[in-house]
């Protein structure tokens, strides 16, 4: 490792796009002696698969490439929930202000021009690696308190980022509610009618009934609701996201067990082998919460253990017919 060189701790993935191969071999040799860990794509549609499955830390992006250039392939890992929170620098030659203000519309952080400069490259890696560290605890803090959350670009409609649970709970109950252009269609009459709302009351967000919406999955009980919880900077809408399981599902533990409709919510869920923290997502909950509730649970039950709980509960539902 050079001298002076950042030597980050947990050895981040930097996935550089270019499709020349001298310039892949410079930036590969800069970062990997710099301890990242380097991918490599030389074409668009090879760089989109390598940033789904490998879910790099940051991505090096050449602008001008044969066939789905830089500009393409940024548009659509902004698209993409997976990949939209991954910062992008474009490496171009082009430097016009048209070019550049191009890039930064595709959904780029930054950009460098080529010819690179190795410790400007690494200079820009580390400044956006550390504020994506900071946004990814400052969500994850978000999970903790129970607050699973969806960011919406408040203009278009588009989902610009998302806690893990909240991604969780989308994934689970409404896996194909995010289209190519990383909007939620189910969402768009909805989203539409808050701006028309909140343009004449622009303070009024978070604070009214009218500010939430709830969208029930094609099978099963339940529904998940979506709650108006403020605006960030940069014209951001904050979404709180939380799963309502109704009560089809749960009122026999309830009055079996002398459960509250949340215990029994949470007793339903141990039954299906969720673990606490998969729990504590799926209500919009803390995790410590959860436990909290499970503990109360075994109490009321009089068992020590959560498979002995599942046990008690399978039995129940299969009385009352709701499992299968």
């Amino acid at each position: 490792m050079k001298a002076g060189a950042p030597a980050p701790a947990l050895a981040p993935t930097v996935l550089i796009v270019d499709d020349v191969p001298q310039n892949l071999a410079v930036l590969h040799d800069t970062l990997d002696e710099s301890g990242y860990r380097v991918l490599v794509a030389t074409r668009g549609a090879a760089a989109l698969e390598r940033a789904r499955q490998s879910q790099p830390a940051i991505i090096l992006l050449d602008a001008v490439m044969p066939g789905m250039d830089g500009f393409e392939v940024c548009r659509a890992l902004r698209a993409d929930p997976a990949t939209a929170d991954i910062p992008v620098i474009f490496m171009t030659g082009l430097t016009e202000t048209e070019d550049v203000v191009r890039g930064f519309d595709a959904g780029g952080n930054d950009y460098i021009t080529k010819p690179v400069r190795p410790h400007e490259v690494l200079a820009r890696i580390a400044a956006h690696l550390e504020r994506a560290r900071r946004l990814s605890e400052a969500r994850a803090a978000l999970d903790t308190f129970g607050r699973a959350t969806l960011a919406f670009e408040a203009v278009s409609g588009r989902l610009l980022w998302q806690t893990p649970a909240a991604g969780a709970l989308l994934a689970r109950h409404l896996p194909d509610a995010v289209d190519a252009e990383g909007r939620l269609p189910l969402l768009r009459d909805w989203l539409a009618h808050l701006r028309s709302q909140l343009a004449q009351r622009p303070r009024a967000a978070g604070t009214d009934a009218e500010h939430s919406v709830s969208l029930r999955p094609d099978q099963g009980p339940g529904q998940l609701q979506f709650t108006l919880r403020g605006a960030a900077s940069g014209g951001e809408w904050l979404v709180g996201v939380r799963w309502d399981g109704g009560d089809a599902r749960t009122p026999a533990l309830a009055l079996r067990f002398g459960l509250t409709p949340r215990e029994s919510e949470v007793l339903y869920w141990v039954a299906l082998g969720k673990t606490n923290r998969d729990i504590a997502g799926i209500l919009d909950m803390s995790p410590r919460t959860a436990d909290k509730h499970l503990q109360h649970v075994l109490d009321k039950l009089g068992v020590e253990t959560r498979t002995a709980a599942a046990g008690l509960a399978l039995a129940v539902l299969r009385e009352d017919g709701a499992t299968s």
